[in-house]
């Protein structure tokens, strides 16, 4: 979710319910103790987002405890390892879905942050480096040994990125095997699908890509979980989430062509499963200002102009 889950985003999709936990885009544990602000900001959040994890990721144990110590300070809930990108650049570095490869290394990791904070810290792993190596049980008791309150797994293995098919009976046998909680993660892109993998022996799911196609996802599980049918969602509504997060993004940052790269970003998800999706995907990817896109979104969501 680097470079989609801002704090705009994350704020707008809490304000339309359903969503429980909220977790920041990877931060480099190096980038925080050195200080470097682009860094920074990408830890950054707003007490409307709370419950808040930051995500942090880093294979040396020392920095990352002082990571740790850095996301403590700065009032977040949770402090989140990521042992699951499978992104070459954060791999190469011993860091992201590497670390299970050395699962000793990648516990002493946890051990480390552990003993340096009083916040809670979870992992979020995968299935395995590959088929030949799927050790995410072994790895999952590991880090809950090492202090780790929370882990989540996602059914897939990194060499499959986000290729086949997430294997959630993996998923179900660690969640009853360890006695910590145990999130799942993989496929969730139907609110259907959320409620029945949540019946699957696990105490939470994780949902990314499903919510950058349709933000009300979780809100429309919740529905479901409680007996109520699923709440429809308008076309002008989808339309002005869009219009709401152009707000948002211009107001916190207003620097236009950033804004205008990340609703190109946001639009390849986004525009997926409309009719005439491709065009409005082509029609953002052209667009050149703030206004071009909102007049964009307004026409193809027929949303009413306020007078």
């Amino acid at each position: 979710m680097a470079g989609m889950t801002d704090s705009a985003f994350r704020r707008l999709v809490k304000k339309h319910g359903g969503c429980g936990l909220v977790v920041t885009e990877m931060v480099s544990s190096e980038g925080l103790v050195r200080g470097i602000d682009r860094t920074l900001e990408y830890a950054e959040y707003t007490e409307a987002e709370r419950p808040i994890s930051i995500q942090i990721f880093g294979g040396d144990p020392e920095k990352m405890a002082a990571a740790a110590q850095i996301v403590e300070g700065m009032g977040a809930d949770i402090v989140d390892v990521n042992m699951g990108c499978p992104v070459p650049k954060i791999a190469k570095h011993n860091a992201g879905c590497s670390l299970m490869r050395e699962p000793e290394h990648a516990a002493s990791v946890i051990a480390a942050m552990t003993r340096a904070v009083k916040i809670p810290v979870t992992v979020k792993m995968r299935a395995g480096w590959n088929d030949a190596d799927r050790n995410a049980p072994t790895l999952a008791k590991m880090v809950e040994d090492a202090g780790a309150a929370a882990v989540a797994v996602h059914g897939r293995t990194a060499a499959q990125s986000y290729t086949g098919v997430a294997d959630w009976d993996l998923v179900a046998r660690i969640a009853d095997a360890l006695t910590i909680p145990v999130f799942g993660s993989g496929d969730c892109i139907e609110p259907e699908q959320i409620v029945d993998r949540l019946r699957s022996g696990v105490e939470g799911v994780l949902v990314g890509r499903g919510v950058l196609r349709n933000p009300w996802i979780l809100a429309q599980a919740a529905d479901l979980a409680a007996g109520r049918p699923a709440r429809e969602v308008s076309m002008s509504a989808r339309g002005q989430f869009l219009l709401d997060y152009i707000d948002l993004l211009m107001t916190e940052n207003g620097y236009e062509r950033w804004v205008v790269n990340k609703l190109r970003a946001l639009g390849s998800w986004y525009t997926k499963g409309f009719v005439n999706g491709s065009h409005l995907r082509t029609a953002i990817n052209s667009a050149e200002s703030v206004n071009a896109l909102r007049d964009i979104v307004t026409q193809f969501f027929s949303v009413p102009v306020a007078a």
